[in-house]
């Protein structure tokens, strides 16, 4: 079986609430099945489940149908799929409609997830603070990736309870976060420092994708973790994304997967977050995905390609409840690409007063024609 979201990056996006769901998902499923099992012991009909070619088809149906989509794509791609696939199948042939029960069980994961989202939603609003205090670059790149972010996010939520300046505090945090970094680089051999130009990964972003964003110097694409560390996008919120995306592509599951997990994404993420960080919907934009399926026509070799160009003119294109919107033209976006000098800064607001120092963030050259897109 194909699942829809192959390989590691979707583990690392499906997220701790949509894992914490599929976890009581399966806890119910097994009691409905021990219930099954013991009623047919004491009727005397024990029977064998179904075969996993039989049940692994018919129950995707049912549960893709029934199921929160994040969670049904969470459960197929779980080792254990084929068995929970017997069991389910095992328990619509003792009796049991699984039209009343597979929105019963998708009720429950719901509540689970939601619970466990809206617990770790205060660490979204400390992201936010970062992105828009600090300058992309290795201080805050290392603050998101950190394990010790939440305690982190939880310590900066005391310290504004007791009436301090957070962003104050964090300001100096990145002086002096950048002198720690500057020292050690000091020392190390100089065959081992980061070169000095921008990466080839920034360079190759210009253009509309990255138009407007914070784009550190050493983007790397490569280390998907990474990149959304760099970019300042936390973990909660890059799950949040990738399930807006399969939300918004219903019915396009391979599609959708393919998107989430492009080379592009974290870039894309980053837009989504710039979107919510100006107090807009990523889901309003990306209705526009299924409003304009030009991509659809796509061979196969450029479809992933064309996927993203669809998603970035999505994001930039205007809503109904967004008419303040324009949409991105080339020489705009060529004019003010983060990676085309100066990155503009996210600030909502005028930076803290006591902040003196300048940014950690040199000026990027313009690409040259070598540049793709």
């Amino acid at each position: 079986m194909t699942m829809p979201y192959p390989g590691e990056p979707f583990a690392e996006a499906v997220g701790e609430a949509v894992q914490t769901s599929t976890m009581a998902v399966r806890l119910v499923l097994a009691v409905a099945d021990a219930v099954r099992r013991a009623a047919r012991r004491r009727a005397g009909e024990e029977r064998p489940l179904p075969s996993p070619e039989q049940a692994v088809p018919e129950a995707a149906r049912d549960l893709k149908e029934r199921v929160s989509p994040d969670v049904a794509w969470a459960l197929m791609s779980g080792a254990d799929w084929p068995a929970m696939a017997q069991q389910l199948v095992a328990l619509r042939q003792a009796g049991v409609d699984l039209d009343q029960f597979l929105p019963r069980l998708g009720d429950i994961a719901v509540q689970v997830r939601d619970a466990v989202a809206a617990n770790s939603a205060g660490t979204e609003e400390w992201a936010r603070l970062l992105r828009s205090t600090m300058p992309a670059g290795p201080v805050r790149e290392a603050i998101l990736s950190s394990p010790a972010w939440p305690d982190l996010a939880a310590t900066m939520h005391a310290l504004r309870e007791r009436g301090v300046d957070v962003r104050q505090i964090l300001a100096a945090a990145h002086a002096e976060g950048v002198g720690v970094d500057q020292a050690i680089n000091r020392v190390v051999d100089a065959a081992r420092r980061p070169a000095a130009g921008p990466s080839r990964d920034a360079v190759r972003s210009y253009g509309p994708l990255t138009v407007g964003l914070d784009l550190p110097r050493d983007l790397d694409l490569n280390n998907r973790r990474r990149a959304l560390a760099q970019l300042g996008v936390s973990d909660t919120e890059n799950a949040r994304y990738v399930r807006w995306v399969h939300l918004a592509l219903t019915g396009k599951e391979r599609e959708a997967g393919l998107l989430v997990n492009s080379r592009q994404w974290p870039l894309l993420a980053a837009r989504m977050a710039r979107i919510e960080d100006d107090g807009r919907s990523v889901p309003d934009h990306l209705a526009h995905l299924l409003r304009d399926r030009s991509w659809e026509a796509s061979p196969v070799s450029a479809l992933v390609p064309r996927l993203v160009q669809a998603t970035t003119e999505a994001l930039h294109r205007p809503t109904s409840g967004d008419l303040t919107s324009t949409p991105v033209v080339t020489t705009s976006a060529t004019a003010t690409s983060a990676t085309a000098g100066r990155p503009p800064s996210r600030t909502r607001r005028g930076a803290p007063a006591h902040f003196t120092g300048a940014p950690y963030q040199a000026p990027v050259p313009r690409p040259t024609s070598r540049r793709s897109r």
